[in-house]
Formats: structure tokens, C-alpha cells, sequence
């Protein structure tokens, strides 16, 4: 593969969040939320810049003190935004900056890992011919309705197991790759014809509700005790 190009990091930080108060700032394993990624994101071999939109001094404080980003005020005018919130954001971001790819990602995902990351800009890069985004997503085997209760993905009639029927993809919203080209074109992090990067449903808990907090934080008590535990084994 000839040499890849370096990607700019896009993330979003809110400064209110309903269901778990203060979320991006709330300690996670002994540091505020923000950091896991923001270390996550700074180790990267391919992430040229990390770029932070917020409307929240605290988090803007607390990233660039502890980090090389850049940070970007939110306009008024994306403050009271409700609908095709992540595109308009994007929209703007880019706009003020230079660069021609660009990832986007979530602090809320504190267990996505860099060579996640490193192998997600590669597969595009390697894919780019063929396809014009990459979203990230999760392979699901399980029986799926309409609320109608027709089937989505199976024949009630004919009931066989879970690990034969055809995957279906969820997108799990913790990387987006794309060009600028693309998103000018069709003012969206997805193109038309977008490569899914496929992830370990570990790496994609997602912290939206209280509940996911604490269980993502049990998860990652036990990564860090078992990276603890290799390190002692390695250094007798």
C-alpha cells in the first residue's frame, strides 16, 4: 500500500447531557471520560490532528491542557440544532479547517482501541477505489421483527439456529472515514457506497444512559487488570 495520508479526528463534546449530568467530564476509571479517547486517538499513526467542537469552556479547558487539539467554539447557530445534528457539525468543522480526510468518533466509545483505529484508516485507504466512506459496524445473528411482526431476517416457519441465519449490520457509530470530496458532495459522513468496517462488540459499549456508564467501567477495570497482569508476567 503506498504511504496513507494523514486523517484529522473529529469529535463532539457537549457540554449538558440529560441522562448522566456532565457526562464528558464525569471521572471514568480515575479520569474524566474525554481523556480514554482523546489517549486513544492521540497514540494513532494515522491521526495528523484532533480536532474538538464543543460549547463548553470546562471541556475545552480540560482537553487542551492535557492534549495537543484543536478546539472549536460552537457557532450560536448550531447551539439549538435537533435534527441532522452530527452532519451540520461536520459541516462546519470542516469548513474551518484544512485537510482532506477526515474521522469522526465519539468520547462516549472510552473502549475503542488504537489499533482499531490504525486498522480502520488503513481498510479505507486500501478500499478507496471501491468505495467512497467507512462506517463502523457490529455483526448481529439474532431473529429480527417488524412491529408488524413480520420477519426481517428469517422464516418462522422454518427454525433453525441463530448461528445460521444471515448476519445484519448495525452501525455502532464508533468511526466514520471520509473525504472532504464526499461530504461536500452529498453533505453527509456516509457516501453512497460506504466500506463497514466490521468491530468486537466489546470496543463498541456505548455510554448514553447511567447504566451504561457503570457497566462500561466494569469492562474496563478488567481490560486494565488483565493488561496489568501481562505486564507483570513479562517483567518478572
Amino acid at each position: 500500500m503506498k504511504s496513507i495520508p494523514k486523517v484529522k479526528a473529529l469529535l463532539f463534546m457537549k457540554g449538558y447531557s440529560e441522562r448522566v449530568p456532565r457526562k464528558n467530564l464525569k471521572t471514568f476509571c480515575g479520569k474524566p471520560l474525554l481523556h480514554w479517547i482523546l489517549e486513544t486517538l492521540s497514540k494513532s499513526k494515522h491521526i495528523g490532528e484532533i480536532i474538538i467542537n464543543t460549547d463548553d469552556d470546562e471541556i475545552a479547558s480540560e482537553a487542551a491542557d492535557n492534549f495537543k487539539v484543536t478546539i472549536h467554539k460552537r457557532p450560536e447557530y448550531l447551539l439549538t440544532i435537533t435534527s441532522n445534528e452530527a452532519n451540520q457539525i461536520i459541516a462546519y468543522d470542516i469548513s474551518v479547517t484544512d485537510g482532506d480526510f477526515f474521522l469522526q468518533t465519539h468520547c462516549t466509545n472510552p473502549l475503542l482501541k488504537r489499533k482499531t483505529i490504525d486498522r480502520a484508516v488503513e481498510t479505507y485507504f486500501r478500499n478507496i477505489q471501491n468505495c467512497d466512506s467507512l462506517i463502523s459496524v457490529t455483526p448481529v445473528q439474532k431473529r429480527f421483527f417488524w412491529e408488524t411482526g413480520e420477519p426481517i431476517n428469517h422464516n418462522p416457519d422454518q427454525l433453525i439456529k441463530t448461528q445460521e441465519l444471515p448476519f445484519l449490520y448495525e452501525e455502532n457509530s464508533c468511526i466514520y472515514i471520509f473525504s472532504r470530496s464526499i461530504f461536500e458532495k452529498y453533505k453527509n459522513r456516509m457516501g453512497r457506497n460506504p466500506m463497514m468496517f466490521m468491530m468486537d462488540p466489546y470496543e463498541t459499549i456505548d455510554i448514553d444512559t447511567q447504566f451504561d456508564f457503570s457497566f462500561a467501567e466494569i469492562m474496563m477495570r478488567e481490560q486494565l487488570k488483565m493488561k496489568n497482569k501481562i505486564g507483570v508476567n513479562k517483567n518478572p
